[in-house]
């Protein structure tokens, strides 16, 4: 590699941006839920939940595959461009193939759902148009961030000046769906400084189909979980369930981004080491990325779980009592996907494995389709939040089985016990509080900063040396400016 990007810096570029994310939903979320209503999110996200499959069948495995193979080239410009346009081309025509099956759904679609149906069509044609995994592969992490964080930020004052009363559901919908494309075509600007014009008849984009359904096998099962669950609320519920479902899992799957940050980060650099054959190096970034998980992953997730009951009257408004149920149990999903993100996303594409992926994640699918079969029916939203933490635990154990030979199963739960310990403390503090604090944004950010200092002081007495190892550093760079 000529010039090896810093993972640190990296890091920071991706959470930098996460960060946005969340802080998104933090200022639009309230605003939303009041002005769209429960039913008026639980339409959007019925309908969003059936594009979702098309949108899905179109990425095939593209942005991962992309990640990876071109994390290999980044010293080799000639084979980059020409693998490039043959991912790309491939993109376009499972896009072109989709949408084209998804304008025959319409003519069938749910006539008073016609409108948001239609709209979304973009959503499918924005997957041709996303190379974002050109620029990851190549570990330029800032230039993505720097235009993700400015069409996050368009996105916020779209919504506090179109979006006005429950009609504007539409609009809300359009806005998202053509600010997505637009954020997609903006990215094609920096194209030139990485890739060459195509050379038409060098390029041979049916070969990369095969590897790519390989990753496209586990996303689909993996939707059974993710998008299914919402589609089974629409039919055995009413939207108002749906709303509740879409606003928890909401909050948890943007607390998670904070996590699987350094996924995207990690495997460009993994790729690169396993290109190099240097199986030890990619061994110890992973081992790296499993502490990374528990010190991150335990004072969100027990965070959420302590913080739910005071945070949801104020941040989501009335009618929206049942998501202090569903947060502290869709909360578990950012200590669990957080782990499997690290062995099924980070260490098996990496070294190339996709067929441990999609046995997990299939193995989890059957499992949350029958959950669901069995609770949504009787506990709603409720239900849909158990069978997803229960899918996901049933893969994260299912993959770290499949390594026990490679990576050592003791060592990755060892590291989760100093971090287990804090969270723990941090828990007993907040549910002290929330005896004695009222709902309110005062009351929920007092409760932020003291869980996050109770966590830290336990960590600093248990001396955990990872938390050493990185305030260091902080202590160090302050010290320089």
């Amino acid at each position: 590699m000529a010039k090896q990007k810093s993972l640190k810096l990296n890091y920071i570029y991706n959470v930098s941006y996460q960060v946005l994310s969340l802080i998104t939903p933090l200022i639009t979320t309230p605003y939303v839920s009041r002005v769209l209503g429960a039913d008026g999110i639980g339409d959007y996200s019925f309908t969003a939940s059936v594009v979702t499959y098309f949108s899905m069948v179109a990425v095939l495995g593209t942005l991962t595959y992309g990640n990876r193979e071109i994390s290999y080239l980044q010293d080799d410009r000639k084979a980059r461009s020409k693998l490039f346009w043959e991912i790309e081309l491939l993109s376009f025509l499972s896009t072109g193939i989709c949408t084209a099956a998804y304008l025959i759904f319409l003519l069938f679609c749910d006539r008073s759902r016609f409108s948001l149906y239609a709209i979304q069509t973009i959503s499918i044609v924005c997957v041709a148009f996303d190379i974002a995994w050109l620029l990851q592969g190549m570990e330029e992490f800032g230039k993505v961030m720097f235009r993700n964080m400015l069409f996050k930020v368009i996105n916020i004052v779209f919504i506090f000046t179109a979006v006005r009363d429950k009609d504007d559901l539409f609009l809300y919908v359009a806005g998202m769906v053509l600010l997505a494309l637009a954020s997609n075509l903006s990215i094609w600007f920096y194209l030139p400084q990485y890739i060459d014009r195509p050379v038409w008849k060098e390029l041979h984009p049916m070969r990369h189909l095969k590897p790519t359904l390989a990753l496209f096998i586990p996303s689909v099962a993996m939707s059974i979980y993710t998008v299914f669950d919402k589609t089974m609320i629409g039919l055995f519920s009413n939207n108002f369930e749906n709303g509740y479902y879409e606003q928890a899992l909401k909050i948890s799957k943007t607390a998670l981004t904070l996590v699987t940050a350094l996924g995207a980060v990690m495997i460009p650099r993994m790729g690169y080491y396993f290109n190099q054959k240097n199986m030890d190096k990619v061994k110890e970034l992973t081992y790296q990325s499993y502490n990374f998980v528990w010190f991150l992953g335990v004072p969100l997730s027990f965070g959420l779980i302590g913080i739910s009951q005071n945070l949801v009257p104020w941040f989501y408004g009335k009618g929206y009592d049942k998501i202090n149920v569903l947060l502290p149990i869709l909360g578990l999903l950012i200590i669990i996907i957080g782990l499997s993100n690290v062995t099924g996303i980070q260490y098996f594409v990496t070294t190339k494995r996709e067929r441990l992926l999609t046995a997990t994640v299939i193995i989890g699918a059957v499992v949350n389709f029958i959950c669901n079969l069995i609770l949504i029916p009787k506990l709603y939203s409720i239900g849909a939040s158990i069978a997803s933490v229960a899918a996901e635990a049933v893969i994260t154990l299912t993959q770290l089985y499949f390594i026990r030979n490679e990576l050592s199963f003791t060592r990755i739960m060892a590291q989760s016990v100093k971090y287990l310990l804090a969270g723990a403390c941090m828990l007993l503090v907040l549910f002290f509080e929330n005896h004695y604090l009222s709902p309110s944004v005062l009351h929920s950010c007092i409760m932020i900063f003291s869980g996050a200092i109770v966590y830290f002081i336990a960590l600093f007495i248990l001396k955990d040396q990872f938390f050493f190892a990185y305030a260091k550093q902080v202590l160090q760079k302050l010290r320089h400016k």
